[in-house]
């Protein structure tokens, strides 16, 4: 497999654009419940997306995962179904807290647990402090890390600045209190994408025995992910869905507007399954420290997240200092990219 770091970290760059952006198409939907259009855009995007794109690229997809080995479709669909509920609360997050506030405190977790867990339990993570390019990976993590945090301190200070009134406007069902706590457990489960993508490995490998080209290796096991993922979201939906009797509101056509809803919910379930896509491609370019792509995918999700929170005015009425370090936040971020490139670029040319 031929590593690129600077492409994989661009294909990052494109995966962290599509997820920052998802959310945007379900603004556009009227009338339906929380619960309805985010469980027809995951159809799109656990089942549609994945499946299509899968047996695009790979002609023996479904003979690849059924000779792939049961443990690692097992492990992998777990670790899909543990992520789901970091997925599901991941769509808590932006309701309560708007765009730039919940990325930056439910990815700062992520991103730190989703990239260096991984090589931690494989006993790999002590070998990174005997090489430069080591260094240079670790010192791109915690610039990233702190990144997430300037951004997070402006996101406090922005909650210490507007009025209910005001915060309510950029984001309706905004709570603050709720929100952390929600963001909080987001992260940490959000992180066991990366280990699901560890856990996928032989499924990769076999896909490629299979005549798959290397960088679409990891599309069958987006497939397997994916398909945990909606497991969870599938049961968590139909629950509220009947506590709050809801469930009628998919053919419900009294209301206008069923078509244009079902078309933005299918929208931002498609542009959230290409942000995994396109992750997949960027891990196959970055050489050794493919784990250093969680971190990257991240800190992209952060930066354009943010970018459109601004765009959106959901900092609308804060200080120059709020927004000075959201700026600062989103540079720094930047630079963590940079690092992190740079270091599997080291690597990458180490005989």
């Amino acid at each position: 497999m031929e590593a690129n770091p600077m492409l994989g970290v661009f294909l990052h760059a494109v995966g962290g654009l599509a997820a920052g952006s998802f959310y945007l198409p379900f603004k556009k939907v009227r009338g339906w419940s929380w619960e309805t259009y985010w469980a027809v855009g995951g159809v799109f995007s656990w089942i549609i997306a994945p499946l299509v794109a899968a047996s695009l690229l790979n002609p023996r997809l479904f003979e690849i995962l059924s000779s792939a080995p049961a443990a690692a479709l097992f492990n992998t669909y777990l670790f899909g179904v543990l992520w789901g509920v970091g997925g599901l609360t991941f769509g808590l997050t932006m309701r309560y807290l708007g765009l730039s506030l919940g990325y930056a405190l439910a990815l700062g977790l992520c991103a730190t647990f989703g990239t260096l867990l991984p090589p931690l339990f494989e006993g790999t993570l002590g070998v990174l402090l005997t090489q430069a390019s080591g260094w240079a990976i670790l010192l791109g993590v915690c610039v990233c890390i702190a990144g997430i945090g300037v951004s997070g301190w402006a996101g406090v200070l922005k909650e210490r600045e507007l009025s209910v009134a005001e915060k309510a406007n950029a984001v309706a069902e905004y709570q603050f209190t709720k929100g952390v706590w929600v963001a909080v457990f987001c992260g940490i489960m959000s992180a066991c994408m990366a280990f699901a993508f560890q856990a996928g490995k032989p499924i990769a490998g076999l896909a490629i025995e299979m005549g798959t080209p290397d960088i679409w290796q990891n599309t069958p096991v987006l497939v397997v992910v994916l398909l945990g993922g909606f497991t969870t979201n599938l049961i968590w939906c139909a629950l509220l869905h009947y506590s709050n009797g809801t469930v009628g509101e998919y053919l419900d056509t009294t209301k206008p507007g069923m078509t244009r809803n079902y078309i933005f919910s299918a929208l931002a379930g498609v542009t959230w399954y290409l942000q995994f896509f396109f992750y997949g491609m960027g891990t196959t370019r970055m050489g050794e420290y493919d784990f250093s792509s969680w971190t990257l995918h991240m800190a992209f999700i952060i930066v354009f997240s943010n970018l459109w929170g601004l765009w959106l005015r959901e900092w609308s009425g804060t200080s120059p200092k709020a927004k000075g370090l959201l700026q600062g936040g989103i540079a720094v971020l930047i630079l963590s990219t940079l690092i992190i490139g740079v270091g599997n670029y080291l690597k990458d040319a180490t005989p």
